[in-house]
């Protein structure tokens, strides 16, 4: 699949989501968690099960990988939530020259927030990765993690720091099996519809070289209903990927309750 089929894939299954019947006063504002690495503590409105629907390709060490990740999110009520998440398609390298296509692993994640006031929420993310993808895509074994949450508005610009602890099911000898993550990302609105996001993001594994990246990201919203973004994440050392290209939207697809 080329980048513009896959494009084009992503804006027909839009579409098709938004053709979902419902009256637009049934819907209440989503909360976005895509694009970047860090997670809000907030959660979406309770009931409403919202979409998170994108398009990723990124190169690292001159090999190039395409992917559509996506992710399901519904609140049961203002402090636990669940998400589910994977890629619904990939196009990989393989060990033998070619690629190979398929779906990714799919990762269970169940969360508490605790909201303080209107600009200060923590959260607790305790996550499962699925291998349900082949091993020329995936790991082929479970992970399991944990990842705390500080979310804060510094007046116009919002602020969401992430610490989380990653047990691998796969690891290299001489190595640790259990990955140290940490980012931190900041957006700001640019007016009515519009928004920016920067974030820095990285992990640490003793044993293994250090990963880091940069990332900058445009976020657009026709309406409180839908945000649709594109961006760029550049990797700053020699571990890291050397760039990634996303776009996607996040958008509501049932009110449950």
């Amino acid at each position: 699949m080329t980048a513009p089929q896959a494009a084009c894939l992503l804006a027909l299954a839009t579409l098709a989501t938004v053709a979902v019947p419902g009256r637009a006063d049934e819907w209440q504002p989503v909360t976005p968690y895509r694009p970047s690495v860090s997670s809000p503590a907030q959660l979406p409105y309770p009931g409403q099960l919202e979409l998170e629907l994108g398009g990723l390709a990124t190169k690292a060490d001159g090999e190039h990988r395409n992917s559509l990740p996506y992710a399901l999110k519904l609140a049961f009520n203002d402090n636990w939530g669940v998400v589910v998440g994977g890629e619904a398609w990939v196009s990989a390298p393989d060990d033998g020259g070619g690629r190979t296509h398929g779906v990714g692993d799919t990762t269970f994640v169940l969360k508490r927030a605790w909201l303080i006031d209107s600009a200060t929420a923590f959260g607790m993310e305790l996550g499962a990765k699925a291998p349900t993808a082949r091993d020329s895509i995936g790991s082929g074994r479970a992970d399991y993690s944990v990842n705390g949450i500080f979310s804060r508005d510094f007046d116009i610009v919002h602020m969401d720091a992430n610490l989380n602890l990653t047990r691998l099911g796969v690891w290299e000898d001489g190595s640790s099996r259990t990955q140290t993550g940490v980012s931190a990302s900041f957006s700001i609105p640019v007016s009515e519809r519009w928004g920016m996001t920067g974030e820095l993001a990285g992990t640490r594994r003793g044993g293994a070289d250090r990963t880091a990246q940069a990332l900058v990201a445009a976020a657009y919203s026709p309406s409180k209903y839908m945000t649709i973004d594109v961006g760029l994440a550049k990797g700053l050392n020699r571990a890291s990927a050397d760039w990634s290209l996303f776009g996607g939207v996040v958008l509501p697809l049932a009110r449950l309750w």
